[in-house]
């Protein structure tokens, strides 16, 4: 599932909680920011872990605020790390 989150979610640790809730529950994939302040991620696992992590990107860390969150499937490329693409 590839993940467009937008509204302050960059400078606010989105990429680094993100991360972690991933880690946390087994999802690979990865998590960058883009040019225009948004953020893509993209997730794979199972699909609760998945459904989990894009409910997750909806509200993000405490100090996010998400406005709006665009969700896409799209076939795995295999990632089972999760990692912050610079």
């Amino acid at each position: 599932m590839r993940v467009i989150a937008a509204g302050r979610v960059q400078a606010v640790g989105y990429r680094w909680a993100c991360r972690e809730e991933a880690r946390r529950r087994g999802v690979g994939g990865y998590i960058r920011n883009l040019p225009d302040g948004r953020v893509e991620a993209a997730f794979e696992g199972t699909d609760d872990q998945v459904d989990a992590m894009v409910e997750w990107c909806h509200h993000g860390p405490t100090w996010a605020d998400v406005t709006s969150v665009e969700a896409e499937e799209e076939p795995p490329a295999g990632d089972a790390k999760f990692v912050i693409q610079d």
